[in-house]
């Protein structure tokens, strides 16, 4: 047989045959190309992972608070208005339960009592101490309404809630208004330039105030409103405040 003559192999040793390209490896990886270079989906295997990550990144960003009612502010458990309200009734309703029952018993009504029935029976409508009475308790019946109809706890902002968290539907956080005013005043003194700064942190409203004794004006405005405009995003509350910043510069001694 001549060197140019090729001969069939045999057996499981030796090249393998053109029949059809190679199967993929059992384990789902992709197998490098004849010239040693990596596979389609090695080159692109670092992208692929960036997006995905970014994907549920921007979904969580998305989906905060998507197709949920928005968190709702805390309400106030009243002790006080509460205490005062139940001190007050019981000691009347207690004094007026006693001169009935002395008065079922054969003794005289108290003095109060018969001056009070008297004067309710003989005084006007328009007399000015019925007027003055009337006004009174109604001050104190709308406040009592609006304190059970208001949330109360004016100083908690609430914050949204997790999403993508089992078991979390539920939990509640909200963060104090002077701790949040103390967050963005460390953030707003790290911008060159500021001297001093006054933050002020409603419900609705955010007020910096900030004096600059060098840059320009305009240049300290714009850094202030990027670097506070983060640090609102980063505290996550659930309504963001209006951000409204003021520079101007120091007095002169």
């Amino acid at each position: 047989m001549s060197a140019n003559t090729w001969r069939q192999p045999t057996g499981d040793s030796g090249p393998p045959s053109d029949s059809g390209p190679p199967a993929p490896p059992a384990d789902g990886s992709t197998a490098p190309s004849a010239d040693g270079s990596p596979g389609p989906d090695e080159k692109t295997g670092a992208d692929v992972t960036a997006a995905g990550d970014g994907a549920v990144a921007d979904g969580t960003a998305a989906g905060d608070g998507a197709g949920r009612r928005p968190p709702r502010r805390f309400w106030s458990t009243r002790r006080l208005p509460a205490a005062l309200v139940a001190l007050v009734s019981a000691a009347a309703v207690g004094l007026l339960l006693y001169d009935v029952v002395a008065v079922r018993a054969g003794r005289t009504a108290m003095s109060w009592r018969r001056r009070l029935a008297d004067e309710l029976a003989t005084r006007p409508l328009d007399d000015t101490w019925m007027i003055v009475g009337a006004a009174v308790a109604m001050a104190l019946g709308l406040w009592l309404f609006l304190l059970a109809v208001t949330p109360g706890l004016r100083r908690l902002l609430p914050m949204r809630r997790p999403t993508g968290i089992p078991r979390t539907e539920e939990v509640r956080a909200g963060l104090d208004r002077r701790a949040a005013a103390l967050i963005l005043r460390d953030r707003a003194m790290r911008v060159p330039g500021v001297r001093s700064v006054q933050v002020a942190v409603g419900r609705r409203k955010v007020k910096a105030r900030a004096r600059a004794h060098f840059r320009e004006l305009g240049e300290v405005r714009r850094d202030l409103e990027a670097t506070l405009g983060e640090t609102m995003t980063s505290l996550r509350l659930a309504r963001r405040p209006m951000l409204t910043v003021r520079v101007r510069r120091p007095k002169k001694d």
